[in-house]
């Protein structure tokens, strides 16, 4: 159940030019004229520009919603205890470990034979190598099948590449929200 990243793509040109000149020739057929041509484009923008504003409200509602502003606002151990909650909801057994001398890992999940060590990270700037090292060394001190890194940030490109090399779950922010959305 890994996550595989997707790398944004640039887009050619191509498909925007297309839907303006299908505008375009729509608004001719149905005028005959140049002024057709011109409201079909304009009627484009529009609907484009209206379907962009729509996408950003939806988004800025989820965001809302989630409250992932308050997470930001947490202290660690807030975050701990927010996730410990988080994920007791969804079914699993949560245990706390120390808030020091943690071997690296902030939670234990059980989940039937699963045994989950997780590392909790609340930063403002992007989780690095570090939280991964950490979370690897806890799995064999918690005997653990898994290891997670939560974050309600992002990762760097770093710390994905050791993750994916051994096996470490990244939950970063947009998924994240999308657990705590899903918990209600």
């Amino acid at each position: 159940m890994r996550k595989k990243r997707r790398r944004n793509k640039k887009r050619l040109p191509i498909i925007p030019l297309f839907f303006i000149t299908l505008a375009a020739a729509v608004g001719f057929n149905a005028t005959k004229t140049l002024e057709g041509m011109g409201i079909g484009i304009i009627t484009y923008f529009v609907l484009y520009i209206g379907f962009i504003i729509w996408l950003k409200t939806r988004k800025i509602r989820k965001l809302r919603k989630s409250g992932i502003r308050e997470v930001d606002q947490m202290s660690g151990e807030d975050f701990e205890k927010f996730l410990g909650e988080l994920f007791k909801r969804r079914g699993f057994k949560v245990s706390y470990t120390a808030t020091s001398g943690d071997y690296g890992a902030d939670l234990i999940l059980k989940d039937g034979k699963d045994i989950i060590a997780v590392q909790a990270k609340r930063y403002s700037s992007t989780v690095g190598v570090k939280a991964v090292q950490e979370i690897i060394g806890a799995v064999k001190m918690y005997e653990a099948t898994e290891a997670w890194v939560v974050t309600n940030s992002h990762f760097t490109r770093q710390a994905e590449k050791l993750a994916d090399i051994n096996d470490v779950y990244l939950i970063d922010r947009d998924e994240l929200i999308q657990i705590i959305l899903n918990k209600r």
